[in-house]
């Protein structure tokens, strides 16, 4: 059985971006979330979805907003140039960089011959008494 994220009306969202409700979900006029429950009914053509992102749910969450309490697009992260030091690390010739380290082989323990376990460093087993001196 594969279990699946349902497919919903809200998925189609992007995330901190105003669309307009009518475009995502039609239906009939609604309120504005900020407005309040007292507020009046406005068509869908004059609300705009919002979805908002949420700590502990990945989907986030939607509410409806008139023009007036619409939260703004966050404005996208500037890209920044690398910075000269860092520059200078990586232009670095092949022969400066750290060599990675040797591996070494692991030493090979002696196997008790009845028990099949390691024998300890004593050179006796520890389950029969065997002894390999």
């Amino acid at each position: 059985m594969k279990i699946v994220a349902s497919a919903d009306w809200r998925d189609a969202v992007p995330f901190e971006n105003p669309v307009l409700v009518a475009d995502v979900v039609p239906g009939e006029p609604t309120r504005c979330f900020a407005c309040g429950p007292d507020s009046e009914l406005l068509p869908r053509t004059e609300l705009w979805a919002y979805k908002h992102r949420h700590p502990k749910n990945h989907d986030g969450y939607v509410r409806f907003y008139c023009a007036f309490h619409v939260p703004e697009a966050p404005p996208k992260p500037q890209v920044a140039a690398p910075a000269p030091a860092a520059r200078a690390k990586a232009s670095r010739p092949a022969a400066e960089r750290r060599a990675p380290k040797p591996v070494v082989p692991e030493r090979i323990r002696t196997m008790c011959p009845n028990c099949f376990v390691e024998v300890s460093a004593t050179g006796e087993c520890g389950m029969c008494g065997w002894s390999e001196n």
